[in-house]
């Protein structure tokens, strides 16, 4: 059996309602791209000077519209009253932590960790900065909750996290989502947060033909 050289990447931040609002067109195009392998690496939204609670920023309620709008994604009533009360801390790096320490046990299931962990988020309003939050995905997928917990203190994982984020900046990429399609040495963007399943469909298929 041939093993193809192409791959899918993901880029997202766990903290992004675009990559929110992105994940169910993207589990759609996996279900129909078995034969894509997709890896996952974490942006990077807020980190640094970034770190601040999310009414620091005030244009997430119309954005999380114009989401719902485009993509059909909807906010639960926790998410709402947390972004309503405005003090939870949007961290990316503490969530990028929380997810690669997910993906080293489950990288094949990379992209059903981000959207559980966005679904914790923007449906039940839990913190992704948090241990807990991480303890009871990994029960939901089957994986070791307290290995999961100890691998977020290793500080050469955090240091693996900063690594992904200067990979991505180096890549170009500072909108999230951003989807790109490895092809041999090269890659191209097949789409964003509102892009459609048809039109990535329509470039997946332009890109692999050539």
């Amino acid at each position: 059996m041939t093993i193809s050289s192409n791959e899918l990447i993901y880029i997202w931040d766990a903290y992004c309602g675009w990559c929110y609002g992105f994940s169910s067109t993207l589990k759609k195009l996996q279900d129909q791209h078995p034969e894509l392998p997709l890896s996952v690496w974490s942006g990077g939204l807020f980190t640094g000077d970034n770190i601040q609670p999310i009414n620091a920023f005030p244009h997430i309620a119309a954005a999380n519209a114009r989401i719902s709008e485009l993509t059909g994604a909807s906010f639960g009533a926790a998410y709402e009253e947390l972004l309503a009360e405005g003090s939870a801390v949007l961290n990316s790096e503490a969530a990028a932590i929380g997810f690669a320490a997910l993906r080293t046990q489950a990288p094949e299931r990379s992209g059903e960790l981000a959207a559980a962990m966005q679904r914790a988020f923007y449906q039940a309003g839990t913190s992704l900065n948090e241990s807990d939050t991480y303890r009871e995905i990994a029960r939901q997928f089957g994986l070791d909750p307290e290995l999961t917990v100890r691998q977020m203190a290793d500080p050469e994982l955090a240091e693996s996290v900063r690594s992904e984020f200067v990979r991505v900046a180096r890549l170009g990429v500072n909108g999230f989502p951003a989807l790109l399609l490895r092809k041999g040495d090269s890659l191209y963007q097949l789409g964003s947060g509102s892009t459609s399943l048809d039109v990535l469909e329509q470039r997946l298929a332009s890109v692999l033909s050539e």
